[in-house]
């Protein structure tokens, strides 16, 4: 209740709404703890109110304490349903975090002209990108999981192992020591394949001599966690250590500059400089990193045109890479948590290049 009394004080202390309407999934899980609500209704006084359909109604009323569960009957319109609660409230200025135009057309007919609306998901983006010390702990151990699940990786990155074989392995180490589910489709992208930043996983049978890009994440109570390492199956060529170095070197001088206050963009600067002296900028073809939390993809960004910067608490990716079309790619990345002095990468294991023979 703490999340929905925080949101109270910046949506209806500061900005004047008397109530806030949540509709986006992660959103309805960060303030009420239960992952299958429909909807979130806010009111400045009272009971918040969550609308569920009948196949997550018994598990809201058991996990969705403090909250007044509503049940959303089939053939029921749901904006209906909330209009009506708006109206009871006596609401005149109600937010919103998103709503798709059909739903807003729905609910705008339905208000007359009663309630004024506004979208004000950043508000919520202003506490979600902030983490706790209860979701740092549960961030500490997703990343952990995620180390567990590398570890793997390098055992079993090996030429004639099929790119499926690994990722299942992987996986499977995640789950059995108290994975949620992953944070993300698996990449284990192998040889040509590698130079392709989302190249996901497929029956491609691991060569001798490979880059093997491996980007993994585990979840736990709901939390993520995103990693990635790039190892090579046999012996690695001179050209492949070399743009390893340019790369581990990078992500390095990043992590190092990463501290409150700091421009979003300029840690971007500071990872594409190394890459770009090295005579390689024009491979490195996506931003430095993102924000992780209950998604994998969150406020702050950190890119070329990002205006974010970075608070204590933010718990954001540093994954520069290079991509080669035709000879593969390298990235190297890890969850990083800013703290008042410098940052803590949560996760953690080997900068290697070479897997176990």
């Amino acid at each position: 209740m703490e999340r929905i009394e925080a949101l109270k004080q910046i949506a209806f202390e500061k900005k004047g709404f008397d109530g806030f309407l949540i509709t986006d999934e992660a959103n309805m899980l960060y303030f009420t703890g239960f992952p299958g609500a429909s909807s979130l209704l806010i009111p400045k006084k009272g009971e918040g109110i969550i609308y569920v359909y009948g196949v997550n109604y018994e598990q809201a009323k058991a996990e969705g304490k403090g909250f007044n569960v509503k049940l959303v009957k089939r053939g029921e319109n749901l904006m209906a349903k909330i209009a009506a609660q708006v109206k009871a409230f006596k609401t005149k200025k109600l937010a919103l975090d998103t709503l798709s135009f059909e739903n807003y057309r729905n609910l705008v007919k339905r208000l007359r002209g009663e309630t004024r609306l506004k979208m004000q998901n950043k508000l919520v983006w202003e506490l979600r990108r902030v983490k706790d010390e209860k979701e740092l702990e549960l961030m500490r151990k997703a990343a952990e999981l995620t180390g567990e699940g590398m570890k793997v990786a390098y055992e079993v990155v090996r030429p004639g192992v099929r790119e499926y074989e690994v990722a299942a392995e992987i996986e499977y180490t995640m789950r059995r020591k108290g994975s949620w589910g992953t944070a993300f489709e698996t990449i284990v992208a192998s040889g040509v394949r590698s130079a392709f930043p989302h190249g996901g996983c497929t029956d491609r049978k691991i060569r001798e001599g490979d880059l093997v890009v491996v980007d993994i994440g585990a979840t736990y109570q709901y939390f993520r966690s995103d990693m990635t390492r790039t190892l090579a199956a046999g012996k690695p060529s001179a050209k492949q250590k070399k743009i390893y170095e340019i790369v581990r070197l990078a992500q390095e001088k990043a992590f190092q500059a990463l501290k409150p206050k700091a421009k979003a963009r300029s840690i971007d600067a500071v990872a594409r400089e190394v890459i770009e002296k090295a005579g390689c900028g024009e491979y490195f073809v996506h931003g430095l990193g993102h924000g992780v939390g209950l998604e994998v993809h969150e406020p702050p960004t950190l890119n070329q045109e990002s205006k974010d910067r970075l608070i204590v608490g933010n718990v954001v990716t540093i994954e520069p890479g290079v991509y080669i079309v035709g000879f593969g790619g390298i990235r190297v990345e890890d969850t990083v948590l800013v703290r008042k002095r410098g940052a803590e990468k949560l996760t953690k294991g080997p900068y290697m290049l070479e897997t176990k023979r």
